[in-house]
């Protein structure tokens, strides 16, 4: 017998029957703050318009890099950095349509502002 042991169906993706079954991400409302997407600026940065009134620089934490794709207009959850946290921040999350239309419905978020002309 070997020791090599093949988990198969232990490891891999959660079966989602539909997009409705994918409850979001809830932020951590001490911590971070929910932002949209204002401006792509190359490589990893984005210019975001947080919901507490500020426009930080954020970048796109290494984790999250390669695998989610962001677009202006995305709702996203901003970290801010421990320093000039009303300058700078780290994206951790980006929201899909549809999660977005749940936050809207569970009183989340009141109204999302969209940018004029995206």
């Amino acid at each position: 017998m070997s020791s090599f042991f093949c988990w198969g169906s232990y490891l891999g993706k959660r079966k989602v029957i539909s997009e409705s079954q994918i409850r979001p991400r809830l932020s951590n409302r001490a911590f971070e703050v929910l932002g949209l997407a204002e401006k792509l600026l190359g490589y990893d940065r984005i210019m975001v318009k947080c919901f507490d009134g500020f426009s930080r620089l954020c970048r796109i934490r290494g984790k999250m890099k390669r695998r989610v794709w962001i677009r202006v207009n995305d709702v996203v959850i901003v970290s801010p950095w421990d320093f000039q946290q009303d300058k700078w921040g780290d994206i951790t999350y980006r929201y899909r349509r549809n999660q977005v239309d749940w936050l809207r419905n569970n009183d989340y978020m009141k109204a999302v502002p969209t940018l004029k002309g995206a």
